[in-house]
């Protein structure tokens, strides 16, 4: 088995900053809630001291992280479908559906899309994780519910390559939201910063001191009776249900959102409308392409029983 490994660094100038946001500004490779996941299990200290993520640091203080290596958790290649977009010889892109689950966790280690495309690619578990984790090949996620566009590593190299590009924000995203309400301005820039909620930890919020946020969007078209926006969102940062949680706080919530909404009394819609419709990325080979998936058709059909008044 790998041994752990440990990393130490040195606060070199003062400050009052949170230790897990220091560490995670320090070490680009660790998000900074697998950070508060190490500190939460014991794997951090401070000057030689047991510590918490909310911790102040100082100058001249000394931030020990040690990292287990990835839990050996065996994963199960199952025959799921999948709708492959586009696969070469370092990554395969696909479109997935509503209702699968991205990777596998405890009490669910079966019928996600890691299963899935283990049993497409089946050495794909050599692709790892880092802070306990395994998680072969995956870079970014989408929710659940959530349909369209997400890329899987086939090897360490190219994870690493697709990682890089999404911490340095090269990768672009669009997503198609159907939201409640006509949205105005019809194009802009949503910046607000968003954190966990202080009043449900299973839910973010727009907070003042939560992680920068930014989403462009755009309008594509608007119905009327009942009033909604078909709106074109290109996330900039990547934070946790960023989309969800930003149209929400514009009083302007996704249709089908029952946890940052309410379902619709005039659109039936079992799930949030949200599709991940276009991803433009660069390959190992250095080519920049762009893939897009089209509505699935519970998205679709919703939008074929309303009747757009403007483009």
């Amino acid at each position: 088995m790998t041994d752990q490994q440990v990393i130490t660094l040195q606060v070199d100038q003062a400050a009052r900053e949170r230790l897990d946001r220091f560490i995670a500004t320090q070490r680009p490779d660790l998000s900074r809630t697998a950070v508060q996941r190490l500190i939460d299990d014991g794997f951090i200290t401070r000057n030689d001291l047991p510590c918490k993520a909310s911790d102040k640091i100082g100058q001249g203080d000394v931030i020990v992280v040690r990292i287990p290596p990835p839990a050996l958790t065996e994963l199960i290649a199952e025959n799921i479908p999948l709708v492959i977009v586009y696969e070469d010889l370092d990554l395969v892109v696909i479109d997935k559906p509503a209702g699968l689950v991205v990777h596998p966790a405890a009490g669910h280690d079966r019928g996600t899309l890691v299963n899935a495309v283990l049993g497409h690619v089946p050495d794909l578990g050599s692709a790892g994780g880092i802070g306990g984790e395994v998680r072969p090949g995956i870079v970014h996620r989408l929710d659940k519910d959530t349909s369209g566009l997400i890329v899987v590593a086939k090897h360490d190299r190219a994870l690493q390559f697709l990682q890089a590009q999404f911490k340095a924000r090269t990768v672009k995203k669009m997503y198609l939201a159907l939201v409640d309400g006509i949205v105005e301005p019809r194009a802009g820039i949503i910046d607000a910063p968003i954190g966990r909620s202080k009043n449900d930890r299973k839910k973010m919020a727009v907070l003042p001191e939560g992680r920068s946020a930014r989403t462009r969007y755009r309008v594509r078209a608007i119905y009327r009776d009942p009033d909604l926006s078909l709106v074109e969102a290109y996330p900039e940062t990547g934070r946790t249900h960023q989309i969800r949680v930003h149209f929400a706080w514009l009083k302007h919530p996704l249709v089908g959102d029952e946890t940052y909404g309410r379902p619709h009394p005039r659109v039936p819609l079992e799930r949030h409308f949200l599709h991940a419709a276009a991803l433009t990325l660069t390959l190992l080979s250095g080519e920049t392409r762009t893939f897009t998936a089209k509505l699935p058709g519970d998205l679709q059909s919703v939008l074929d029983q309303l009747t757009a008044l403007e483009k």
